[in-house]
């Protein structure tokens, strides 16, 4: 698959916010104490479901020299607050939870500009729907856990 234009930058932009989802569900997972042993599983499935949509986006925009592999800004200062919050006792299972799904709120919202943009050519708009309905499929998963860590 090859891309031209609006649709390559499109696409960059969701390979960055994976890698913002990745490094920010690290970063907790390394963070994690044994008490939240079942969201530490948890969050390495979403890692790794974010390491291979980075994977499937780099090969639709295909060439490497326009392939996205750094972290956005926003995503970074996203890990900054959740360090600071863990300094300040941000860490208890509903806090950790309530972070996570501010991130999958933003990856959630990209996905959704992306395929209502009308940039996307059928077939690349057929693996970002796919991803798209994971994405979401774990926002649903955060935020349920963490409506019941707040019960």
């Amino acid at each position: 698959m090859s891309t031209t234009g609006n649709t390559t930058s499109i696409i960059n932009n969701l390979i960055e916010l994976n890698n913002d989802r990745l490094a920010g569900f690290e970063k907790v997972i390394a963070d994690i104490d044994d008490q939240n042993i079942d969201l530490k599983q948890l969050f390495q499935e979403f890692a790794q479901q974010s390491r291979k949509n980075g994977q499937e986006l780099a090969a639709i925009v295909g060439s490497a020299d326009e392939i996205e592999t750094g972290n956005s800004v926003s995503g970074t200062l996203h890990r900054v607050w959740i360090d600071v919050k863990s300094l300040f006792g941000g860490s208890d299972r509903a806090s950790i939870l309530s972070e996570a799904e501010r991130g999958e709120d933003a990856i959630k919202k990209a996905y959704q500009e992306a395929l209502s943009s009308g940039e996307l050519l059928p077939d690349v708009t057929s693996t970002v729907s796919s991803q798209a309905h994971e994405i979401n499929a774990a926002h649903d998963k955060i935020k349920a856990l963490r409506d019941t860590a707040k019960a």
